[in-house]
């Protein structure tokens, strides 16, 4: 298990970690109290995916497309 920060990890990162994770809750083989505190850093990482998806999201919503369909700029996206 990595010691970053899941608030620093990228998207990328974040969700490797994540299937680490699932994978060993999966396999069933971890002591009770560790399974605990792997569900709870799967629980952190997966908000964190959802949060940098999010992100993604709201970037792609902000690209306007002229009239050809290719992008213009962007526009501000309201709730920022």
């Amino acid at each position: 298990m990595s010691d970053k920060p899941v608030d620093k990890m990228s998207f990328e990162e974040a969700m490797a970690a994540l299937e680490a994770v699932v994978g060993q809750l999966e396999r069933g083989d971890v002591p009770l109290e560790e399974s605990i505190k792997l569900y709870e850093r799967g629980a952190e990482l997966k908000k964190r995916c959802e949060a940098k998806l999010k992100e993604a999201e709201e970037k792609v919503a902000a690209i306007t497309l002229g009239e050809d369909g290719q992008p213009t700029g962007t526009k501000p996206v309201e709730g920022l």
